[in-house]
Formats: structure tokens, C-alpha cells, sequence
């Protein structure tokens, strides 16, 4: 018997509950991330990430999707992060199943 439900990745699910960052490899490029959340959204296992540094099209720090199909040599460094971060609308995405998310800025952000 198979089991058709998607499993966390224990890496991944310890950057987040540590609050750490992680280098990864995404679509072949290097990527330094603060994980926020990661479960199953719209069908897909996606980790909802922070990009702080690495390759990008796009301007940096920003948010990103990122799909675990896609992700590839997680390293969790030493530096933390502070928790959740605010976000323009103040809502969290829907998830079908979330394996974990961050938890909230111990300190309000100024």
C-alpha cells in the first residue's frame, strides 16, 4: 500500500521552527531564503519564502513560491531571522494542508 499523502521535509520544517536561514538550489540557481511557511497550496508541496540573497530576476529581499519538486541542496546556515513578517494585505494565504508556519516577530516591527 502506498501512502498518496505528501510528507514534510524535516530540513525545512526545522528552518522554519528555528527561525533560521537556508541556502538552496531552486531551478538550478543558488537562493538564500527566511522559510515562513510550507505545506500543499493549490495541489502543490510549496514552501512560502523570503528571498534575501542569491540569483534573482526580480528585486531582493521579496517573497517567493518556491515548489519542493524544484528545490535541491538544502543547507540550513547559523544566522536566524526573526519570525513572520507583516504583509501588505495582513491576510496568510490559503493552504490545503500546512505543514508549518513561522512564528510571529517576538518584537513589533517598526
Amino acid at each position: 500500500m502506498t501512502n498518496s499523502q505528501p510528507q514534510a521535509n524535516p530540513l525545512l520544517c526545522t528552518a522554519i521552527e528555528e527561525r533560521r536561514l537556508i541556502r538552496l538550489r531552486y531551478n538550478d540557481r543558488e537562493r538564500i531564503v527566511e522559510p515562513h511557511d510550507y505545506g500543499v497550496h493549490k495541489g502543490v508541496v510549496k514552501l512560502l519564502a523570503y528571498q534575501v540573497g542569491g540569483s534573482s530576476s526580480h528585486k531582493l529581499p521579496n517573497w517567493r513560491w518556491l515548489e519542493e519538486d524544484s528545490i535541491s541542496d538544502i543547507e540550513l546556515l547559523s544566522e536566524r531571522f526573526a519570525g513572520g513578517r507583516p504583509t501588505e494585505s495582513r491576510e496568510h494565504h490559503k493552504w490545503e494542508k500546512l505543514f508549518i508556519r513561522v512564528k510571529p516577530d517576538d518584537k513589533r516591527r517598526k
